[in-house]
């Protein structure tokens, strides 16, 4: 058998644990990945944490690598970065990402793997998967030479389409969020910053990611004519209410959804899921993103950690996790 792994599950709602998994040997084509590092979301993995899945949802909220079922017990999340240890010859002693849970040591399909750039650390592409839900969102956006964009919630996603759209020739971007801490993430990524009450308007298009009401509210008012939202947040079971009246008609307003789960139908025809993620490796080459990690801990600390991040005890955009180096 393979060495021993442990994973992170959710026992009950709000409650965590490190559970002992049984490995299977690699097959010819699967591979065995050691993790150095994985990412923990303060968006949908705390939603997940939190027992917020709506029960209509837990079929499409699955996670690839999942085990378990929503609520709890479950095994859920999407960020890891490990070395390849078995499996065929080219991967052996390479850095890859996969969508797979928090756990030491995983098995999974060749397929499942992508091999990270060496000129990206490791410890940013736990990244990946945040940076790849921007790279989809701005297909479906497709900003042009000239917009006046904001992006309203400067939280993990918000933050990376910021980041994407500041490389963007000739626009006007601003990163709004409710917390002014948020101004030195946005000078980090070389981003214009201001709170909801002081954000620019007559704005051609919005990205919004705050997951809450009154962001959406306020991504809708700040909307030049014929402007248009889209939607990043995910609200689980939560139900949101909007000023669907007033001017969002006679303004002929636009509001639309981007989900990750399917790439883009604007993107250029061929491109699949695995040139997206290529795609967003390639882009973590620009160390501006470090700015989106915001804490490190050790593997062994997430049952204790993963409360105090999804109730905010704990500010963060992603915050890392560390593996024990086997030796």
């Amino acid at each position: 058998m393979n060495p021993a792994a442990r994973a992170f599950w959710l026992s009950s709602p709000g409650h965590g644990e490190l559970r002992d998994v049984t490995l299977p040997e690699p097959g010819a084509d699967e591979v065995l990945v050691r993790a150095l590092y994985s990412g923990v979301s303060r968006g949908t993995e705390t939603l997940v944490f939190r027992g917020g899945v709506p029960e209509s949802q837990h079929d499409v909220m699955r996670a690839p690598f999942q085990e378990g079922d929503f609520p709890a017990p479950v095994k859920y999340g999407y960020l890891s970065v490990g070395v390849a240890e078995r499996g065929p010859d080219e991967l052996i002693g390479r850095t890859v990402f996969c969508l797979h849970p928090h756990q030491s040591r995983y098995v999974v399909p060749v397929s499942a793997v992508t091999v990270v750039p060496d000129r990206v650390p490791a410890a940013r592409a736990v990244l990946a998967g945040t940076v790849e839900t921007a790279v989809n969102a701005l297909w479906d956006a497709a900003p042009q030479i000239g917009d006046r964009i904001s992006v309203v919630g400067g939280g993990m996603i918000g933050c990376s389409v910021a980041a994407l759209l500041a490389r963007f020739p000739g626009i006007r971007l601003q990163l709004v969020d409710a917390d002014p801490a948020r101004a030195e993430t946005a000078k980090a990524l070389g981003v214009d910053f201001a709170t909801p009450g002081e954000a620019t308007g007559e704005r051609d298009l919005v990205i919004h990611a705050s997951a809450t009401e009154q962001g959406l509210t306020r991504a809708l008012e700040l909307l030049a004519p014929e402007g248009t939202v889209v939607e990043l947040s995910w609200y689980g079971d939560r139900r949101v209410t909007l000023p669907l009246g007033e001017a969002f008609h006679s303004r002929r307003l636009t509001l639309r959804a981007s989900q990750v789960g399917r790439v883009s139908p604007a993107a250029r025809p061929g491109r699949g899921y695995a040139e997206r993620m290529t795609l967003a490796l390639d882009l973590l080459a620009d160390p501006a993103l470090d700015a989106l990690i915001t804490g490190e801990s050790d593997f062994g600390e997430l049952p204790e950690l993963m409360p105090r991040l999804a109730s905010g005890e704990i500010p963060a955009l992603c915050h890392r996790i560390r593996y024990p180096d086997p030796a």
